[in-house]
């Protein structure tokens, strides 16, 4: 009997709180200024499907990426070189690189390729300037997850200048 009610006080109090969690305002974490709408992404759940014949004439082009449209990759502030290695207190979950289309990146990606596929690091491709650079890392890596992207945030939130890199849950090594 009494652990009844103190079960129903907690969920009395647990219910009340549901409506302040619900009703927040929803949090920016990073607008890059190319937001866009999910609305158009929605639409297709909404409604009756339109007729087969006739194709949208708006929205967003959805399909494989347009590797031209990714060209070139660029991350101020960082560049091909040096890093020293050091030890950091930051619990990344999977080990992850960061790398160019530079000579020395490409040398450091056969040199450590092995290595990377073994602790399943997952790579960065932070610069590159055409397609043929885009090719000729994906070859050299023969194999390993590497996605084109800029990492200008995360080489200043872990105080990186250079790359090629690798951060596991132990440190940031070359």
């Amino acid at each position: 009997m009494v652990i009844n009610r103190c079960v129903k006080g907690w969920l009395l109090i647990g219910l009340t709180l549901v409506p302040l969690v619900a009703g927040s305002a929803v949090t920016v974490i990073y607008d890059s200024g190319d937001t866009r709408p999910l609305a158009p992404f929605l639409e297709v759940f909404e409604g009756d499907p339109p007729p087969p014949d006739l194709k949208p004439q708006h929205g967003p082009r959805l399909g494989a990426a347009d590797v031209k449209a990714l060209l070139p990759i660029r991350s101020p502030g960082i560049s091909p070189g040096t890093v020293p290695a050091r030890k950091h207190a930051r619990p990344f979950a999977r080990p992850f690189f960061l790398i160019g289309s530079d000579t020395l990146s490409r040398q450091w990606l056969m040199q450590h390729r092995d290595r990377l596929k073994a602790i399943g690091a997952v790579g960065m491709l932070v610069q590159a300037e055409t397609r043929e650079d885009l090719q000729a890392i994906v070859n050299l890596g023969k194999g390993l997850s590497i996605m084109p992207a800029s990492a200008t945030d995360i080489a200043a939130a872990l105080g990186l200048t250079h790359y090629p890199v690798l951060v596991t849950a132990q440190g940031i090594e070359q």
